[in-house]
């Protein structure tokens, strides 16, 4: 279904950029002759759109099990659009074919951008189909019942993957009646390919304990090839991204190799001339916002304007983060008299209705207008656009030893966590996010991020 839908929209994509390019072509007479135009419009567009989608699939586009998530299915709708540029501009050089470089060009000026754009809909819109229930694949688990619960934790969580959870079938010495989590045991592993035919999933993930030799794994493997289940194999590897995750075959063994962060190695430079170019480029764009601000809080009680906190940076470096003032000027002195709206057991400090919010601050928190002077944080090299969000040392003083590694980046105006949920997540869950973020970088992430960031902005979700 997934594949079915993705191939409309791309047609659609396609279509659009050939009448596009042909508008602009015949309207403004671009490179060539207009009678070339002609020649185009009434036997190349097919062929194109045709060789196009041919490209697309050929690049894995349609592949099923890198659509939905990731960063795969977006690096291979560009290729597959690459590919057929490049096809099509050397195939008419060589049959010396009267191609209008006018409409070339624009066709795939006008595509390159539009299809991941458009997948980038399509999946919000399957994803939010998942969330309500709707396309779901239904599932099971085979393994031991610690390692089952791991993986359908964050199946439960992550709601938009579609996942629809049947049960779990564990070895015969851990036979129970549910899995710790509470998950229901359908059987014991030794009738695994009974329990599939009984049970009928979409799919079956095999996690650890779920055989005991590669030569078990073959046999279920054969026994299900003719029930059309997918059969999947989870490695105990969690909450990395599919880019770092490499196949390795050797002697017959599908070895995985985990590549380090991206974070750890040169690509730092790129984010942080990233961070410099956009940090400018924002800031000129947002100069009336900033004026408007800076007048709204000294009008309000003729306090200061911006509001300097020591927070910690890369490697527990403390540094002075800028915000806009959105309290009253004695804030830290009635700290005490606020309630934490997150209760004793979480890090971050957050109370919804807190009495010492400006009026101003209150519409300048909604929408995280407080946080644009964190740019001049960026320019210094102490934050970045994009990271975990920058903690109080007090904050790091309560941290676990993984937490720690949230300190490896440099933090940032936005993240993970922000478009998440931000105040409504568990302390847990940022944790998790920040870490996913730390150890998966990259720079299409980061772009998905300040994408997403707008989004969470309009939206309020989590801003108080």
């Amino acid at each position: 279904m997934p594949a079915v839908a993705a191939s409309a929209v791309d047609l659609l994509v396609i279509a659009t950029s050939l009448v596009a390019a042909w508008q602009v072509r015949v309207n403004f007479d671009l490179f060539d002759d207009l009678d070339k135009a002609g020649v185009i419009g009434r036997h190349a567009s097919v062929p194109i759109a045709l060789a196009w989608l041919a490209c697309l699939a050929l690049a894995g586009a349609y592949n099923s099990t890198d659509m939905g998530a990731g960063t795969m299915e977006y690096r291979s709708v560009i290729q597959g659009t690459l590919l057929t540029a490049g096809l099509i501009g050397v195939g008419a050089f060589l049959l010396d074919y009267p191609l209008s470089q006018g409409f070339f060009l624009v066709t795939f000026l006008v595509g390159l951008p539009l299809i991941p754009l458009a997948r980038y809909v399509l999946r919000h819109r399957i994803h939010k189909l998942h969330r309500a229930g709707v396309l779901l694949q239904s599932v099971v688990l085979v393994g031991a019942p610690e390692q089952v619960d791991e993986i359908a934790r964050v199946m439960r969580r992550e709601t938009w993957l579609g996942y629809n959870l049947l049960g779990a079938i564990v070895p015969p010495m851990d036979q129970v009646v549910e899995t710790p989590s509470g998950l229901p045991v359908l059987g014991s592993t030794n009738r695994t390919e009974a329990l599939v035919h009984e049970w009928e999933p979409d799919l079956v993930f095999f996690v650890g304990g779920a055989v005991k030799s590669a030569q078990e794994m073959r046999r279920i493997a054969w026994a299900l090839e003719e029930s059309g289940t997918r059969i999947m194999v989870l490695p105990s590897l969690t909450e990395v991204a599919s880019d770092r995750i490499r196949v390795r075959p050797a002697a017959g063994l599908p070895m995985l190799e985990l590549e380090g962060p991206a974070s750890r190695t040169t690509t730092r430079a790129l984010k942080r001339w990233f961070d410099v170019v956009g940090a400018l480029a924002i800031l000129v764009l947002a100069a009336p916002i900033f004026l408007a601000t800076a007048l709204a809080i000294k009008l309000h009680d003729g306090g200061p304007i911006f509001y300097r906190q020591v927070r910690s940076g890369r490697g527990g470096v403390l540094f002075g983060c800028f915000k806009f003032r959105s309290m009253v000027v004695d804030a830290e002195a009635k700290l005490a008299q606020v309630a934490n709206q997150h209760g004793g057991d979480h890090v971050l400090f957050k109370a919804k209705n807190d009495p010492r919010i400006t009026g101003p601050g209150r519409f300048i928190r909604r929408f995280s207008i407080d946080e644009l002077p964190q740019l001049l944080n960026v320019l210094q090299g102490s934050m970045s656009l994009v990271g975990p969000r920058p903690p109080l040392p007090s904050e790091v003083a309560k941290y676990s030893s993984d937490a720690h590694r949230r300190l490896a980046v440099r933090p940032g105006m936005t993240g993970l966590w922000q478009v998440s949920g931000r105040s409504e997540l568990s302390w847990d869950d940022t944790v998790r996010l920040d870490l996913f973020y730390v150890d998966n970088w990259s720079m299409l992430r980061d772009l998905a991020i300040l994408l997403r960031t707008a989004q969470a902005v309009v939206g309020r979700r989590g801003a108080y």
